[in-house]
């Protein structure tokens, strides 16, 4: 059928206006963005949320919000501290490039520039200068959002500078409590308080994050009926290590020791902020947004797994000093935690709703980074980046939509020295499943240490694949050279005036096993025992491989050790009295799989102690140990290799 010239205009007419149509309604969509809520935990580690496998630690509202959206199994914080994370989320920038490498950004200090610090002829190597501040001629996230229209509030922690670098100067509208330094003074649970000039206290009894948590309630409600972005940066779990007196009285009764994670008072701390998160998300509920607001959860570094001279551990509440003899959490499988450039460091539990987008419940194993946050977000929003504005990250539209996500590697630079997680200041790369990480200047002749681990078959990083794989370290050590020279990074050198402390000499004859026993007077039965860089190491040649020695103390005892082993299993320590070598008496303990972890036996002996013995599962893999402790009466025998 032949059209007449009118139908055919009529026709073209409606195309017109179709287009029209579909152009404004795209347009539409894109004129009402979505709210966003970043909430960021601080020191919580990869295995702490229900959602991520922890059988102690109780976070219903989180795992509701995991069930509504996707959960990361392979997301990964810029840095193992707070602030260089912090800073990477609003800038994506690599803290590398920024300069802000040690959460120092509450100290009095000004330091804008990077460089590396002079140290003193104590010190081996010379390690990075941190910057204390979060410079404001950077284009940063809440800038960006605010120039779009978008209402901002930060609340929580802050910890990238005070005034005139708050986050009043990054592009927040408001900030609450507007403190810099890592948390309030004395206590999480009231009477707390900040530091003068601020006028912000809590009630009695009240919780930090019950405070924090309706800040972000009330600026939901204010803010219903236009685009905000709510900055909730939580200050738990971060020491000090308190919490409602309710919650730990109910963990105390759920501990088992035999379960890695078992402090009562930190579990207590992840409830009250799973309870804010809650109230959260509530409020969105209650003000109808939940369908337009996108919902992030992320934490700053891994979790405090260790415990001891110089890390949080030792920030122990007054009241609750008894449950803090188990260090605050457990990252098993990961290896090591907070301060580590192992992935118990910077491994990080990660959950996104994006509502109509993320499918329910979904589980994403791409390989994300704090980094990539800036990048997301504003794609999301439909918010174009400033011109000329170049980010380190990415965006992660693609894997949320559950497409391939178009990137190589990711970096993670540390130049400072952690005495409490052990960490020397390096750099680490990784690519697929490999991750090398490069330790600035620690062999003897001032070059570099490099470790090589595959992690997808082995996530608990136990065993260096370097020596086989040299083609794989070359390739790598060379994409960690790149990014170092690309982002001017601070590399820690060698001291040039390092002078060892010399020991002092004794004024007594030491034993012969003190000289000539690297065991220091253990003995290995059915199993070989080598002591290298200070780490005992037990290989079982049969079935029921044991170290022993004689005791010297009273019982009742208490013995303590600290190991590893890559697959971990049961072990017992037998003692056989002096006057009864026939009867030994046993207490069986379970060494878990993966990182370093102290041992506690008890050893319900009623007199002296004759022949003591380690049983280890060494039978299967190699066992190794830093140290053995033995304490009854007075002062504790130490073992330490």
């Amino acid at each position: 059928m032949k059209t007449t010239p009118w139908i055919r205009a009529l026709l073209a007419t409606a195309a017109v206006c179709w287009c029209a149509m579909a152009i404004h309604a795209a347009e539409t969509t894109q004129s009402t963005p979505p709210n966003i809520v970043f909430i960021m935990a601080d020191d919580l580690g990869w295995r702490d949320l229900g959602c991520y496998g922890s059988t102690f630690h109780q976070t219903p509202n989180l795992d509701k919000l995991a069930a509504r959206g996707t959960r990361f199994t392979q997301a990964y914080a810029a840095n193992p501290l707070c602030s260089p994370t912090r800073s990477s989320i609003l800038t994506g920038l690599w803290p590398a490039r920024t300069g802000i490498t040690a959460p120092a950004c509450h100290l009095p200090q000004v330091v804008l520039e990077k460089g590396l610090a002079k140290g003193n002829s104590n010190a081996r190597v010379l390690v990075a200068n941190g910057v204390t501040r979060l410079k404001t001629d950077y284009v940063t996230l809440p800038k960006v959002l605010h120039a779009a229209g978008y209402h901002t509030g930060h609340f929580g922690k802050w910890h990238l500078g005070a005034e005139p670098y708050s986050a009043l100067q990054h592009g927040f509208d408001m900030d609450w409590p507007h403190w810099h330094g890592p948390g309030p003074a004395g206590s999480y649970v009231a009477p707390w308080k900040f530091p003068a000039p601020l006028k912000v206290e809590g009630q009695p009894g009240e919780h930090i994050e019950d405070a924090l948590s309706s800040q972000v309630v009330k600026f939901i409600r204010e803010n219903k009926d236009r685009p905000f972005y709510a900055n909730y940066w939580q200050f738990s779990v971060h020491a000090p290590y308190d919490a409602k007196d309710e919650l730990v009285a109910k963990y105390r009764k759920l501990a088992d020791p035999n379960n890695p994670q078992r402090n009562p008072v930190y579990a207590a701390m992840v409830e009250s902020l799973d309870a804010g998160v809650g109230r959260v998300l509530d409020a969105l509920d209650e003000c109808g947004l939940a369908e337009k607001t996108i919902i992030v959860f992320f934490s700053d570094n891994g979790g405090v797994s260790w415990s001891g001279k110089g890390g949080d551990a030792n920030h122990k509440s007054v009241r609750f000093q008894a449950d803090m003899t188990s260090p605050p959490t457990s990252n098993l499988p990961l290896r090591n935690g907070k301060a580590s450039l192992y992935e118990g460091g910077v491994r990080e539990p990660c959950l996104v709703v994006w509502p109509d987008v993320t499918k329910a419940g979904s589980v994403n194993d791409t390989v994300i980074q704090s980094i990539d946050w800036m990048p997301t977000l504003l794609d999301m929003a439909y918010v174009p980046l400033p011109k000329e504005t170049k980010l380190d990250g990415v965006s992660l539209v693609p894997a949320l939509k559950g497409k391939p996500l178009n990137r190589d590697s990711i970096f993670t630079h540390f130049p400072h020295d952690t005495p409490a997680s052990g960490q020397h200041p390096g750099t680490s790369v990784r690519r697929g499943d490999w991750k090398l990480i490069r330790l600035f200047a620690q062999n003897d002749d001032g070059s570099d240490q490099l470790e090589l681990y595959n992690l997808r078959d082995d996530l608990g990083e136990t065993q260096n694949r370097a020596a086989e794989n040299s083609e794989i370290v070359r390739e790598l050590n060379a994409l960690i050279t790149k990014f170092l020279a690309d982002t001017d990074a601070v590399i820690p050198v060698r001291n040039p005036n390092y002078k060892p402390v010399a020991a002092k000499p004794s004024t007594t004859q030491p034993e012969p096993t003190e000289q000539l026993d690297p065991l220091l007077g253990w003995k290995a039965r059915v199993c070989d025992a080598r002591v290298k860089d200070g780490i005992l190491t037990v290989t079982g040649k049969g079935d029921t491989p044991f170290l022993g020695v004689g005791a010297g103390v009273n019982g009742p005892a208490m013995l303590k050790l600290r190991a590893r082993s890559a697959n971990g299993g049961d072990g017992k320590v037998e003692w056989l009295m002096p006057d009864k070598q026939k009867d030994a008496k046993s207490a069986a303990f379970k060494l878990q799989p993966g990182d370093w972890q102290e041992v506690t036996v008890a050893i319900p002996a009623d007199g002296p102690l004759g022949i003591l013995r380690v049983y280890l599962p060494a039978q299967k893999q190699t066992v190794e140990i830093d140290w053995i402790e033995l304490k009854s009466t007075g002062k504790p025998k130490r073992w330490k290799f």
